[in-house]
């Protein structure tokens, strides 16, 4: 994909995932998501900071907690509860038509984030929003193969496996088949057990057992 594509891609998803959101009832913006800790609510908030400068990024680490993560779920649950469900839905939607990306990271970092926090929302709650495969293993590709940020730990896992979706031309690694749509294979990569199910081959059970004992 070239530049224009994968920002068309991350707009149509921003809108698709609007769209979702603003239909949401109250009780479904309280439930867990596939983050580990997170709410919906949480996550939603999480993609409003998708266009952070220098300015921003610096004054985030005066709220550090120890690891990025732990700082970026901290930063999440403080915008989730500063803004109403409205301001939350129209700041994603606002992005929009943007090709504006945090500091320090590319527009790579920004289609991984939303194609997989998308699905960290729509998943736990039952409902659909598909991802383009084609998009889905450029993703899967930079989450593989990145070195800053730094790589999720659960990519780590992956290590070992002949990583093949079914349902577009991607392939990575060495080692015993792991094949499944290619948005399973995305969500895997980022940690996001819900997936493995949808994965088969002769490596499927050794890579659940392998990933089954960390969080998401």
């Amino acid at each position: 994909m070239n530049t224009d594509q994968i920002w068309h891609t991350i707009d149509a998803q921003r809108a698709a995932l609007c769209d979702l959101l603003a239909a949401l009832d109250d009780d479904q913006w309280r439930r867990p998501s596939l983050c580990t800790d997170w709410t919906v609510r949480d996550v939603a908030a999480h993609l409003t900071l998708q266009q952070l400068g220098p300015g921003a990024v610096l004054g985030q680490m005066v709220k550090w907690r120890g690891t990025i993560d732990r700082t970026t779920a901290h930063v999440a649950r403080v915008r989730a509860a500063a803004l109403t469900t409205e301001q939350i839905v129209a700041e994603i939607r606002g992005t929009i038509g943007s090709r504006r990306h945090i500091f320090g990271v590319t527009r790579l970092e920004t289609l991984c984030d939303i194609l997989v926090h998308s699905q960290d929302i729509a998943l736990p709650l039952g409902l659909r929003l598909d991802l383009p495969a084609d998009a889905a293993a450029v993703a899967a590709t930079r989450a593989l193969t990145m070195r800053w940020p730094p790589p999720l730990p659960a990519t780590k896992k992956m290590t070992g496996f002949r990583l093949t979706a079914t349902d577009t031309s991607w392939s990575a690694g060495d080692g015993p088949t792991v094949q499944g749509p290619m948005a399973a294979l995305l969500l895997v990569c980022c940690g996001r057990l819900a997936a493995l199910p949808q994965l088969s081959g002769d490596g499927a059970a050794e890579l659940t057992a392998r990933t089954a004992s960390g969080r998401q």
